[in-house]
């Protein structure tokens, strides 16, 4: 009896060891089972392609004993991934090197997707276009690099696509273009080429592709009249644009620069509620004649092929740049007036034809403005240091002054 009793002690503290053995697996499964276990492993599989650039402690938190929705980056509605930022979103935080693993698509709840710069490499995952609840795709400054997917255009619910400062390459497809709930297209600083499509969304607001090699021209009708910001600087593009612009009279913000856009710039641009008007370096012809006083901050219309007289309506622009084109007769008073009340903080009138600006020689300019006036048709009447890429000439030489009123 005894060592039968002891042989059931020892059996029923057997049972008591398994029974607390399986509560334990239990309630470690249970820990588990808080996430989809489709999500469970797409995030394996993430974290496996990715590793930490020196200095970054981002997957520290990632232990996969314990609940993903508590990860950093990982955001959970029921037993869902719906967010996934990957990487310290803390500005200067070292990012992530390896690659985007396809996993990605079997998150199927997912609707924003997010990578801080860092050195992640090679293609977007084709199977991004599984994502059918994705509203916000951000993969910015990075070293992503092939074409955009064509497939993207497929995700009905994207309102941000942001693929900016990569190494992209080929055309922007067409169905993004023809996607009709886009509010935000970032595809700047890469290697894009051929032409652009037309916008099909009437919700856009923000379209900047600038730093590429897109060219071809641009229809009236290519970009919706909800755009508030429009940034096509640094590319090839050509021919007018003056029936495209007339169209957006919504923007606050407007970069054409360094392109080869030809034609006249439209007066009605300047009363559209802009904050910058950057069109310099291009090929735009003709007068600027605003039909009401320009209240836009910046204004650059410099080396481009612009002729006639100077506006009194442009005195009211903050940082005025006219520079280098081909600018006639006298400067309005007014724009001495401004200059000396310091209301101009730059105003640069070099390289024209201008032929009087009447400022007293012994006036002082303030210290917080800026004047330019050399090489023109005159002697300039008070010497202001001008930017070194204005030359060493103060004079445009009279032969060229007598040919252009010829």
């Amino acid at each position: 009896m005894t060592r039968k009793k002891g042989l059931l002690g020892c059996g029923i503290g057997y049972y008591v060891v398994i029974f607390m053995f399986m509560i334990q697996i239990q309630c470690h499964l249970r820990v588990l089972a808080i996430l989809d276990p489709v999500d469970f492993l797409a995030l394996q599989s993430i974290r496996k392609a990715l590793e930490e650039m020196p200095g970054s402690n981002f997957f520290s938190s990632w232990d996969f004993t314990s609940d993903p929705c508590n990860f950093a980056g990982v955001y959970c509605d029921s037993d869902k991934v719906i967010a996934l930022n990957l990487g310290d979103p803390r500005a200067g935080s070292p990012g992530l090197t390896g690659k985007l693993d396809p996993a990605i698509g079997k998150l199927s709840a997912l609707a924003e997707f997010t990578v801080v710069p860092g050195r992640i490499y090679g293609p977007l995952p084709q199977t991004l276009s599984q994502l059918k609840n994705l509203r916000f795709l951000g993969v910015s400054r990075n070293f992503i690099s092939g074409q955009i997917p064509a497939s993207l255009g497929q995700l009905r619910n994207l309102r941000t696509l942001d693929l900016s400062y990569n190494q992209l390459s080929g055309q922007i497809p067409p169905s993004i273009g023809a996607s009709s709930e886009l509010t935000n297209v970032i595809l700047c600083h890469n290697h894009l080429s051929g032409s652009v499509p037309s916008f099909a969304s009437q919700r856009l607001t923000r379209l900047d592709l600038k730093h590429n090699a897109l060219t071809g021209s641009l229809s009236p009708n290519s970009l919706p009249p909800s755009l508030q910001y429009l940034s096509l600087s640094w590319n090839q593009f050509t021919g007018r644009v003056d029936g495209l612009l007339n169209r957006l009279n919504q923007l606050n913000y407007l970069d054409l620069s360094l392109n080869q856009f030809t034609g006249p710039i439209p007066a009605r641009i300047l009363s559209f509620p802009l904050t910058n008007l950057q069109l310099e370096r291009n090929q735009f012809t003709g007068s600027v004649q605003p039909i009401d006083r320009v209240i836009i901050q910046t204004v650059d219309l410099s080396y481009n092929r612009l002729s006639g007289q100077i506006s009194p309506m442009l005195s009211s622009v903050q940082n005025l740049y006219l520079n280098n084109n081909r600018f006639t007769g006298e400067v309005p008073s007014i724009f001495v007036d401004r200059v000396l009340a310091a209301n101009i903080q730059i105003l640069y009138l070099q390289h024209n034809y201008l032929t009087g600006f009447e400022i007293s020689p012994t006036a002082e300019i303030p210290i917080s403005s800026s004047l330019c006036l050399q090489y023109n048709c005159m002697v300039p009447p008070i010497q202001t240091p001008c930017p070194s890429r204005a030359g060493k000439q103060k004079i445009r030489p009279t032969a060229q002054c007598n040919e252009l009123r010829g």
